[in-house]
Parts: C-alpha cells; sequence; structure tokens
C-alpha cells in the first residue's frame, strides 16, 4: 500500500481511500497454494465482501492494475482505473518482461545493504529505476527506499511472475460495473505501450489515456494527472 504514497494526500481531500497490501505483500498474508491473478481476485472479493464494500471504485497498478480489472471483469466494484496492467502481453514481450523483472529483483535484493545510499543520490537513483520510470533521479529519495525495501521483502514475489508469464492472459469482457480508465505510460520499459491497445480490445468500453514522459509507474512519474484521471473515472 505504501506504493501510493506520491497521490494519496491528494486523492484523500476528497475521497475516502482504503489501501491494501495484496496478498504476500506488506502485512498481508500470501494465498494458500498458487500466487495466481484469480485467487488474488477471489481473496479482495471476499474483503470486499466481509467489508461491505460493494459499491466501491477500484485502483490498480501493475499487477494491481491487472487484478482490479479482473475484479471488474467479475461484475465486482464501481468505476475503475487500471494503470499499466500486465497480462496482456504477447510473444517474446512475456519473457522479456519475466527475465527482466527477475533480473531487477536479483540485484534489488542483492544491493539492500547499500540502498539507503543508491536511493538519496540523482544518478544511482537512475540506474536502479530505469526500467520503471521515465525520470528516475526526480523522484523522491524516500520514496526510491520504500519501494526497494518493499520489493525486497515481498516473499511471493518470485512466485507471482512465474505465474504470470506461465498462466493465462487477462481476459475481458465488454460489460463493466462501471466506468473503467486503463492508463499507460508512453515510456514504459516494461509494459510495453504496444500492449494498451490490446487492453483497450479487451475491454472495449474503457478509456485508454496515455501518460506522456511517464514509466510504468504514472504515479510515481504523473502524479498530479493520475489523480486527475482517477479523480474523473469515479465522479
Amino acid at each position: 500500500m505504501r506504493s501510493w504514497d506520491t497521490i494519496s494526500a491528494p486523492l484523500s481531500r476528497s475521497r475516502e481511500l482504503i489501501l491494501i497490501d495484496m496478498p504476500g505483500h506488506g502485512r498481508s498474508q500470501p494465498v494458500p497454494g498458487r500466487q495466481t491473478i484469480s485467487a488474488f481476485a477471489d481473496a479482495l472479493t471476499k474483503f470486499i465482501e466481509a467489508e461491505q464494500l460493494g459499491a466501491v471504485d477500484l485502483v490498480g497498478s501493475s499487477v494491481g492494475g491487472r487484478l482490479v480489472l479482473e475484479l471488474s471483469r467479475r461484475g465486482v466494484g464501481r468505476h475503475c482505473v487500471a494503470l499499466d496492467p500486465g497480462g496482456f502481453w504477447r510473444g517474446w514481450e512475456t519473457k522479456f518482461f519475466q527475465s527482466t523483472i527477475a533480473a531487477s529483483i536479483r540485484l534489488v535484493r542483492g544491493l539492500q545493504p547499500v540502498m539507503p545510499f543508491l536511493s538519496r543520490h540523482a544518478a544511482t537513483r537512475t540506474l536502479l529505476l530505469a526500467q520503471l520510470s521515465a525520470r528516475p533521479w526526480a523522484l523522491a529519495p524516500e520514496t526510491v527506499l520504500t519501494e526497494m525495501r518493499t520489493f525486497a521483502a515481498t516473499t511471493v514475489f518470485d512466485d507471482i511472475v512465474h505465474e504470470l508469464a506461465t498462466g493465462p492472459l487477462q481476459s475481458g469482457t465488454a460489460s463493466t460495473p462501471g466506468r473503467v480508465t486503463i492508463g499507460w505510460g508512453r515510456k514504459d520499459r516494461l509494459l510495453l505501450p504496444r500492449q494498451a491497445c490490446r487492453a483497450q480490445a479487451a475491454f472495449p468500453n474503457a478509456q485508454l489515456r496515455w501518460f506522456d514522459r511517464c514509466g510504468h509507474f504514472p504515479h510515481w512519474d504523473q502524479p498530479e494527472e493520475t489523480v486527475q484521471a482517477i479523480l474523473q473515472t469515479t465522479s
């Protein structure tokens, strides 16, 4: 849930926010068995039902972006904003995603002892996050350190990547409970921008919103525009 630190304050001025740690992340326990999108969606649906949040709007990024699209496909929640969601790769893009993110997490884990130093300087932030941000040098050091710590601490990270790369692609629907916005950074070097059109084709009622000068995480590189997109979709 700390991934949303860059935009949670401005969003909270006009929205009640319910921030979650996905299963196996932060303080949430992993789901039993395989760490699949389907299992995550089941767990989150149970949470929404238990907390009586049936009309909640859904916002997710990356794996979370795919998760909220899956929930919307199932008819869960209301309006939906999915930022650079996974599950729309094809052919060599699948192996590219799997191999590059696996190499990145191994590096991040190995560098944990010196991560406070690396996150403090613009040049090393740029080397660390060149694949995920279009402007890594401009990110706040505390944001980078928090992200690098939480990535390394996520015990199910490798299992999730394996399931994403070998499991089914994301299914779509022309019927969702509310409006859907799919946001994509034009300089996403992990989930390539060509995948955005496939996502929109799977969810033909969705609005595709491009974020210029933006990498894999719009709420990092374009926080103000991301807040605007969320507020417009959920208004």
